[in-house]
């Protein structure tokens, strides 16, 4: 799944948000050394942060139909927030700057991953992939302690998240379907075995 992501991401940075450049797309992590062996323009997109969409997450069961009838059950989808932190790396910063807003804007057009980009299992699922775009980080995360981490200095970035749906696998048969209409079994009157009580006189 994480890669059909990527795969999605690369081809909207060049075919969309930066089409007719000539700029790579790299998903290594932009740490010094990575810096130092690059010789062209080029949009590095890091997957930095993987954790749960807990807000998405749903309850219950899905049916699985043949013929109109319920055959399985399965456990619904899991969203999995994938935190990609976008650069931009030339010889000028005018020119990251300038690759940085029009990525801003690609991104921004928008809502979710066009599903034509979708492929494999992601395509498999339909449903929306949802994206978003420069929103503040949550307060257990920062930016800073990213770039710390790749030991690297602090650089202009996008952070763009993707929510992807990720089927669980669980499937439970279903029995098999009612076709007959409910029946009810009476048992015997039970009064009418009690014994008899005799009434005592004082």
């Amino acid at each position: 799944m994480i890669h059909e992501v990527d795969e999605a991401l690369r081809r909207l940075v060049r075919d969309d948000a930066l089409r007719g450049t000539d700029v790579e797309v790299a998903f290594d992590a932009p740490t010094k050394d990575w810096a130092a062996r690059r010789n062209a323009p080029t949009v590095n997109v890091y997957l930095y942060d993987i954790r749960e969409d807990m807000r998405r997450r749903q309850r219950g069961l899905l049916n699985d139909y043949e013929s109109g009838q319920v055959v399985s059950r399965r456990l619904p989808p899991r969203y999995i927030k994938l935190s990609y932190l976008v650069t931009a790396w030339t010889q000028r910063s005018e020119d990251e700057h300038r690759l940085l807003s029009e990525l801003l804007v690609g991104f921004l057009r928008h809502e979710a991953v066009p599903t034509t980009l979708l492929t494999g299992t992601l395509a498999a699922l339909e449903l929306p992939v949802p994206m978003t775009v420069a929103l503040p980080p949550p307060e257990d995360r920062a930016f800073a302690d990213v770039w710390t981490a790749l030991g690297g200095e602090l650089k202009p970035s996008l952070d763009v998240v993707v929510s992807s749906p990720v089927d669980a696998g669980r499937v439970f048969p279903a029995g098999p379907p009612v076709e007959d209409g409910m029946r009810l079994a009476m048992g015997g009157d039970s009064v009418a075995h009690r014994p008899a009580m005799t009434r005592r006189h004082p």
